[in-house]
Order: C-alpha cells, then sequence, then structure tokens
C-alpha cells in the first residue's frame, strides 16, 4: 500500500512537470511563433553573461525586428522577468532577457562593468536580425539601473526606455536631463516599497511631489500620471504610470506589464501591433508553478520508493507514540517557534550585513546573512530542546521508580536505548537516510535539469525560483551544506521529538510552525503598507521582500520533514533532503558578489 502511494506519486510528480514545462513553454514560444534559445555571450573584462533570446518567428537579418534589452532585478534572474519579455515578443520584438553580473548563469561579482548592462546592450545591436534603429531598454529595480549604465554606455543605441519600479539615481548623465534617459517612460507602483530609496519619499504615492522625479520631467510642478511630457521624436519624452501594486508584483501585474507594452508601442517602429491588454503571461506562471508542485512531488514519491527497496528498508519504521509536549506545554512552544524565526530576522540580518563579508568561502551576501539567522536559531532550539528534554528526563525517572519498571531511556530522537545505552546500527542509519536523499533530491534535481533543456524554464511562482547550479554554484553549495545541515537537524529533531502529538505527525501543522510566523510577519508589515501607504519597518524595505520566499520554502521544509519521519520515526532522512533542497534553493537564486 505505501509502495502504491510513493508510486503514486512520482507519477504525479512527472505529469505535473511535463504539462507545466509544456505550458510555459507553449506560452513563451506563444503557440511555436516565437524561438526561446539560452545564450551566453563575452562582457567586459572576460565576465561571461547569459540570456534569454526570444526571436519571432519570420524576423531575419533580411527583415529585421525592433530589439528589446529586458533586465530583472537584484537577487533575481532573467527567468523573473519573463513575462514582460514574452509579452515584448508576441508583439514583434526581439527580445535579450539578461542574467545581470553576478547572477543566475552570469559570472560573478555583481555590481560590476554596469551590471553588465552595456554589454547586454552591445550583444543585442550585435544580432544582424535586430533593427539597430528601434531599440528599447526595460528593467526592473535594479534591473534599471543596469539599462540606465547601458544607455549611458551607448548614448545613440536605444530609442525609448521603460524603468519598472527604479529610479535614474545610477544614470551617470546628470540628474534632470531631458535627454538622457531618452524617451522614459516610468511604471512607480502605489505601494512600492523602495519610494525612499527610489525617489526620496516616504511612500510610493508621494513620487507625483517627488523633487527627484520632477527634475527628471523638467518640472516644478505635480507629476501628472498618464500624462506624456517633452516630445518622442526629438527623445525627451517621459511618462509616469502608477499601477496598483507592490515593488514584486510588478511583475504580476496586468497593469504594469501592460504600460511597458503601451509605452514601446508608441516609441518604438515595427513589430505586431496588439493590444496591450492582451496579455497570456499568467499562463506562463501556471506552467512554471505547476513545474513546483511537481518537483516536490516528485522528491517524495522517489524517496519513498527508495525506502522499500532492499538496499534501505530497514530505515522503515511504524510511526511511534509520540513523546513530546502536549496541552499547554505544546502551545507555549509552539509560540515560542512561530516568534524567534522573525524576532531574529532583522538583527541577526543586520549583524551578518555587516560584519559577515562575501568571502571565496561564503561568496553570497545574502546567503550569509540568512546562514547567521540560521545558525542562532539553531541555538537557540538545541538550548531550549536540551530544558525540555532534560525535564522529560527527570519526570520519566520519577515515573520508572514509582512503578518499578526497568531502566530505559531515550536518545535524543526519540528512539529507545537499552540499558547500556548504545544505539544499534546509528551509523549506518544515518549513511542510508544520507543515500535516500541524494538520491530522491537528485531526481528532483534531474527532472530541473531536463524542463530547463527541453522548455528553457525553470521552477518558479512569481520571483521564487529553482535553478540549475552552475559549477561555480555547486562548489557554493558545498561550501554552506555544512552550516544549514545544523539547522535542518535540529529543526526536523524539534518537530519529531518534542511537536509531534500524533503517531504520525501532522504536515499542516509542521508547516505552520515553521512558516507560521512569517505568515504573520508579512502580514503585519503589508497591512500596514496597503493602508499607510508604508511598511512597517519602511527601513527595512529589501529585506522583508526577502522576507517573502521564507514562507513557501520553510512549509515545503515542514512537509518534508514530516513526509519522511512518517516512513522512519527518525528526522534524519527528513533533514537531508531539506538542507540538500534549501542550500540549492538559495545558492542557485541568490547574487554572488565575490569574484571566484
Amino acid at each position: 500500500m505505501k509502495t502504491s502511494r510513493s508510486l503514486q506519486l512520482f507519477v504525479l510528480g512527472l505529469v505535473l512537470v511535463l504539462i507545466g514545462g509544456l505550458t510555459a513553454a507553449w506560452t513563451q514560444t506563444s503557440g511555436g511563433q516565437v524561438s526561446v534559445r539560452d545564450v551566453r555571450f563575452m562582457g567586459t573584462n572576460g565576465q561571461q553573461l547569459s540570456a534569454l533570446l526570444y526571436v519571432p518567428k519570420g524576423v531575419s537579418a533580411e527583415k529585421p525586428a525592433p530589439g528589446i534589452l529586458a533586465v530583472h532585478g537584484y537577487i533575481n534572474s532573467r527567468e523573473v522577468q519573463s513575462d514582460f519579455a514574452l509579452e515584448f515578443a508576441r508583439r514583434g520584438y526581439v527580445v535579450l532577457s539578461l542574467d545581470q553580473a553576478g547572477h543566475g548563469f552570469s559570472d560573478a561579482p555583481a555590481f560590476v562593468n554596469g551590471y553588465g548592462g552595456p554589454a547586454g546592450l552591445a550583444y543585442l545591436r550585435s544580432l544582424d536580425l535586430v533593427d539597430k534603429n528601434n531599440i528599447g531598454l526595460e528593467g526592473h529595480s535594479m534591473g534599471g539601473w543596469t539599462i540606465l549604465s547601458a544607455a549611458a554606455a551607448y548614448p545613440d543605441g536605444y530609442k525609448a526606455m521603460v524603468l519598472e519600479g527604479s529610479s535614474t539615481g545610477s544614470g551617470r548623465a546628470p540628474e534632470g536631463s531631458l535627454t538622457y534617459p531618452r524617451n522614459l517612460a516610468l511604471v512607480y507602483s502605489q505601494y512600492d516599497e523602495f519610494s525612499q530609496l527610489m525617489w526620496d519619499v516616504p511612500r510610493a504615492k508621494d513620487v507625483i511631489n517627488s523633487p527627484k522625479l520632477q527634475k527628471v520631467f523638467g518640472t516644478t510642478e505635480t507629476v501628472q500620471p498618464g500624462k506624456v511630457y517633452g516630445d518622442p521624436a526629438a527623445g525627451t519624452a517621459r511618462v509616469l504610470y502608477t499601477p496598483a501594486t507592490t515593488h514584486p508584483g510588478d511583475h504580476l501585474s496586468h497593469e504594469a506589464i501592460g504600460h511597458a507594452l503601451d509605452w514601446f508601442g508608441r516609441t518604438l517602429t515595427g513589430g505586431t501591433p496588439l493590444p496591450a491588454s492582451n496579455q497570456v503571461w499568467h499562463w506562463n506562471e501556471v506552467g512554471t508553478t505547476l513545474g513546483w508542485l511537481g518537483f516536490i512531488s516528485l522528491v517524495l514519491g522517489t524517496g519513498g520508493l527508495l525506502l522499500h527497496t532492499r538496499s534501505f528498508e530497514g530505515l522503515r519504521r511504524a510511526p511511534s507514540a509520540p513523546r513530546g509536549l502536549t496541552g499547554t506545554g505544546w502551545w507555549f512552544s509552539a509560540l515560542v517557534m512561530l516568534a524567534l524565526p522573525i524576532t531574529t530576522f532583522f538583527p541577526l540580518f543586520r549583524w551578518a550585513g555587516n560584519v559577515l563579508k562575501p568571502s571565496a568561502l561564503w561568496p553570497q551576501s545574502i546567503t550569509n546573512q540568512i546562514m547567521v539567522w540560521a545558525l542562532v536559531n539553531t541555538l537557540v532550539s538545541l538550548v531550549l530542546y536540551l530544558i525540555w528534554r532534560a525535564g522529560a528526563g527527570r519526570r520519566a525517572r520519577a515515573v520508572t521508580t514509582t512503578t518499578a519498571t526497568p531502566d530505559l531511556a531515550v536518545d535524543t530522537v526519540g528512539a529507545p536505548l537499552t540499558a547500556a545505552g548504545t544505539a544499534p546500527r546509528r551509523g549506518n542509519e544515518i549513511l542510508g537516510a544520507l543515500a535516500v536523499a541524494f538520491g530522491a533530491v537528485g531526481v528532483g534535481y534531474l527532472s530541473l535539469l531536463l524542463t530547463n533543456y527541453l522548455f528553457k524554464v525553470d521552477y518558479r511562482f512569481w520571483f521564487v525560483g529553482l535553478k540549475p547550479m552552475t559549477p561555480t554554484q555547486l562548489r557554493m553549495f558545498l561550501c554552506y551544506l555544512i552550516p544549514f545541515t545544523l539547522y535542518a537537524l535540529m529543526t526536523a529533531t524539534v518537530l519529531h521529538n518534542q511537536m509531534r502529538r500524533s503517531a504520525r505527525g501532522s504536515m499542516l501543522t509542521n508547516a505552520l510552525l515553521l512558516a507560521g510566523g512569517f505568515l504573520v510577519f508579512l502580514a503585519v508589515q503589508y497591512g500596514t503598507l496597503f493602508a499607510r501607504g508604508q511598511l512597517f519597518t519602511p527601513g527595512e524595505p529589501l529585506n522583508v521582500i526577502v522576507a517573502i520566499q521564507f514562507l513557501p520554502i520553510l512549509a515545503i521544509l515542514g512537509v518534508f520533514m514530516t513526509y519522511f519521519a512518517r516512513r522512519t520515526d527518525r528526522p534524519y532522512l527528513g533533514a537531508f533532503v531539506s538542507v540538500l533542497f534549501l542550500t540549492w534553493y538559495i545558492v542557485a537564486g541568490q547574487a554572488t558578489q565575490f569574484p571566484l
């Protein structure tokens, strides 16, 4: 029966991955009307850059088309910009969706060589199928600074620009120049979290009165959204759009994407006219989200099937009776589990950001911050766990003395020990759990490699994406693996021993115990943002957006840890599966600041 369930999960995973990949690929290629190519090219100072190139059917050197350089924001990748890119390509534009320097598959470090923007524009202009007199630049957040660097390097190399959730602050030309950037559309959402950084105003809705923006628009009055200032023919046009979404919400906004489509339709010549309202990008999100779900199902199913093989069947055990907390004690500990991660989040991120700089060993800034947060939470959890175990041991001895029961103890993972205190086959058990974990996550990784190769997509919802690792990132993965393993082992032990209230354990309960604190945290942050126009902590916009990813990822860890603890009655396998997945997800998705 259990083998059948594992097989069902495995087959379901394959089906979801296949359907998701086909759906996303069909959407990105507009039903076969656009080809999507994975390209690599050499940038400034020998830095290799990566991009997806979208080429509409019928475009050639004899029939060149307008081109658009599209660039994602900080700690994102080229796939995050795919909803914009595919809509541009549907309208007949050749699109180069770039991985910024130090992001995705582009070489480290980040922040150098104009973020890779000048090299990206030079490459786009080198393509004989691109109309070099009709090139647009589009960038989100730090991607806006990337295209500004490209525009500064090639002031005559583009015709129009769209800044999404960005500013002109990093441009090299004098701020306020009406000829730089040329024909600018600013799409700045009403609830953008970075208004102070980008436009020196406390709330995004106040951008219309930003002196910095007014200078760019050549006016001293309130900037009117939707009104075109200047002359497109002279390259001095400016327009402000204010969709009702957030900074990362631009990627899932028909309105924000529509404004970019409308502006390039006005300022670039050529292409295939389509109404800005005609958008299909949401099917791309559906497809890549199905890929995510398929990946999770594949990992669970593969792990379950391996546990039924002769090599690993010794790891399988029926769930034991829970020996953990009950009643008021359980609820108090649950509150601690919910509160601890979010209480330590900002302080540890600030401290790690100031102290643990990127290095050859640990070269990713935000990954370092997450690592420090995880290790400190592990240490606190360990202390609390040992206090609980000491109390539970005293109570157990009192009970055995009263009942004259043979003196048995319980080890740190809930396994009965003999009177001599030995734990048979513990070393073999851990090695077996490691082997199954590598097998389960390895099959998931192989599915992603095939999906990426066949369909040119990854597993993604919004900006929460699972990408293949480069050889350099694989080395980083190994360096970060041990610290995150300590976190995963401690978390899985607490869930299985201290917090388990039923023999099998509840996936939903454990997912909520791990992610519920961030659910409350984000509800407070964005509830305040939508009510008052500012985050609850307005000085922490980046870390608040980073925290959004903690919600689904920690929930997935809760699922992995519970599923495998049910089948082995131990925390090891779930912890090892979780840490392989977690470290891979973080390393492949972050920016690398140290040159490797």
